[in-house]
C-alpha cells in the first residue's frame, strides 16, 4: 500500500521510532524530503514552492486540514513563495510511520494543483 493511502495509528511514548534500513526504504519513497535534526530529534522536512504568498497560504490551511483529520500536526511555515513543513512525532522525540505517510499526503496535496 503507497504510504499516501494509510492512515495514521494511534502512537504513545511506548511507540517504536522508525530507524536504519527502515527509514531508508520509507525514505525512498518521499524523495523531496530530508531529514533534519532539531535539538537532537530527527524530523522529516520539505520546503514547497508556489508563484504566490496566497498559494503558499492555501496550501498550508489545505495540510492544516488534513492534519486535524489524521490528529497528527506538522510544523508550518508559510512565507512568500513558499511553504515548509515538518513533521516528527512529539510523544516519541523521533520518527514513526505516522510522519512518512503525513510527508506522502502532503506531496499528494501539493501534486493536486498547489505547486507552481
Amino acid at each position: 500500500m503507497k504510504l499516501s493511502d494509510r492512515r495514521c495509528e494511534v502512537c504513545t511514548s511506548d511507540s517504536k521510532a522508525v530507524l536504519g534500513a527502515e527509514r531508508d526504504a520509507l525514505m525512498d519513497q518521499i524523495h523531496d524530503w530530508s531529514i533534519l535534526e532539531v535539538e537532537g530529534i530527527p524530523r522529516l522536512k520539505r520546503r514547497f514552492v508556489f508563484p504566490s504568498f496566497k498559494r503558499a497560504l492555501a496550501f498550508a490551511n489545505r495540510i492544516g486540514a488534513m492534519a486535524e483529520a489524521e490528529d497528527h500536526h506538522p510544523e508550518l511555515v508559510t512565507e512568500w513563495g513558499a511553504c515548509t513543513v515538518s513533521w516528527w512525532t512529539h510523544s516519541i522525540g523521533g520518527l514513526h510511520l505516522n510522519d512518512f505517510v503525513m510527508a506522502a499526503k502532503s506531496d499528494q496535496v501539493y501534486g493536486q494543483g498547489h505547486g507552481t
